[in-house]
């Protein structure tokens, strides 16, 4: 026997009741706003959406693929502090990745040449020799340290200069500038990958990029707890980007978007606390003798500490410390079992984090020639902590076979 619903309880009643917000309420954080459907008015309201979201206007959705009210304001809010005054747009992509990658397919054709920094984060390289090489699409790998000199290897097919600073692992600072000024007189698009900094660290529009693509994962968030990525352009770019986006349904959920723009509110005292955090490690690191040297922009004894001084406001918790020589069981015993860091790929939360960095087959311009490296992310632990961590992580390596 089926049971209905009484006769007070309506299935209408249930589709219709509490759909009003109500008078204006206004609280300290944006709501989050959950949907799918965009509802209108009339045919007409609704056919001017369509025509406005196609063309990419601003905060314009027909669609909530296209946005809501609390992803819009995070994009303009990354375009703001990513950029400054620098006219430009922000797509919100699910991760790092695929702010990456979006990039890379919305900007380059078959037959088109790429020169990429040997320093990128790992995965944009593999998918530079994966899917763009598939489609046509021809990769180099360059020195990242090498400047203008990077003139050299301009083809007359090269679309895009692609830049990391520091480069993941090893922290050379590239002459940025130098080369966007170079690229651009050639008509050569420039991106980079903002990670390591954040835009209250440096601002690479000032350097004159035209992208910016950006893990909001990381420090945008702080919380270890968020999937996020942003691509940040110029304005007369933005055309191009957003009908890569649009055609390929990509978009974020508005509970994340809401989780980064939260998030964001104490980034910049999160960063200096990083960065403290990390100087004192990096400063202790390079006075241990099992150490040959730390890979820390901010210290003086980096190779391209001047650049960094140029270019750079602060420091982030991230950088690597090179070894004297280490077997793989020995650089197993210094990273496991430490009771604050913690064994991990993605950082720029409020964690400490501690990995042997393996660089097999990820350089190729310039394969690395020193020794084992360790990469640390400095989160908000006491430091006193982190060093009697370390120091107990290089006891256990001395007393581990080599």
């Amino acid at each position: 026997m089926t049971q209905s619903f009484p006769q007070d309880h309506k299935n209408q009643d249930l589709v219709s009741i509490a759909r009003d917000a109500g008078k204006p309420y206004e609280s300290v954080n944006l709501p989050i706003w959950r949907a799918s459907s965009v509802l209108f008015t009339n045919v007409a309201d609704m056919r001017a959406e369509v025509a406005a979201t196609a063309a990419g206007e601003r905060r314009a959705a027909n669609y909530a693929t296209a946005g809501t009210p609390t992803t819009f304001a995070l994009a303009d809010a990354v375009a703001e502090l990513e950029a400054g005054p620098h006219p430009a747009r922000t797509a919100l992509l699910p991760s790092g990745l695929s702010a990456i990658a979006t990039v890379l397919q919305a900007f380059l054709s078959p037959g088109d040449h790429l020169l990429m920094g040997d320093s990128v984060y790992g995965p944009a390289r593999l998918f530079a020799q994966g899917m763009l090489a598939r489609f046509g699409i021809e990769t180099t790998f360059y020195d990242p340290a090498i400047g203008a000199g990077i003139g050299d290897l301009l083809r007359p097919n090269t679309r895009m200069i692609y830049l990391e600073s520091p480069g993941s692992y090893t922290f050379e600072i590239p002459d940025v500038p130098a080369i966007c000024s170079l690229a651009r007189e050639r008509g050569i698009l420039t991106a980079i990958d903002n990670a390591w900094a954040s835009p209250v660290l440096a601002r690479p529009f000032d350097w004159g990029v035209d992208i910016s693509v950006l893990p909001l994962t990381k420090y945008w968030s702080g919380h270890a707890d968020v999937l996020m990525g942003a691509a940040v352009v110029r304005e007369a770019l933005w055309p191009q980007l957003h009908q890569a986006v649009r055609q390929q349904g990509l978009c974020v959920g508005s509970d994340d978007a809401w989780l980064i723009l939260r998030g964001m509110r104490t980034l910049k005292v999160r960063m200096q606390a990083h960065e403290s955090n990390g100087l004192v490690l990096a400063r202790w690191l390079e006075k241990r003798p099992e150490v040959a040297r730390a890979l820390h922009p901010a210290l003086p004894s980096h190779p391209q500490h001047a650049r960094w001084k140029r270019d750079f406001s602060g420091a982030s918790g991230l950088f690597s410390f090179e070894l004297h020589a280490a077997s793989a069981d020995q650089l197993s015993a210094l990273c496991d079992h430490r009771r604050h860091f913690r064994l991990g790929f993605s950082w720029g939360g409020f964690d400490s984090l501690i990995m042997p960095a393996n660089l097999t087959g990820l350089r190729t311009a310039g394969p690395w020639q020193g020794g084992p490296l360790v990469r640390i992310h400095a989160g908000l632990d006491d430091t006193e902590a982190l060093i009697s961590d370390l120091e107990d992580g290089f006891a256990a390596m001395a007393a581990a076979k080599s």
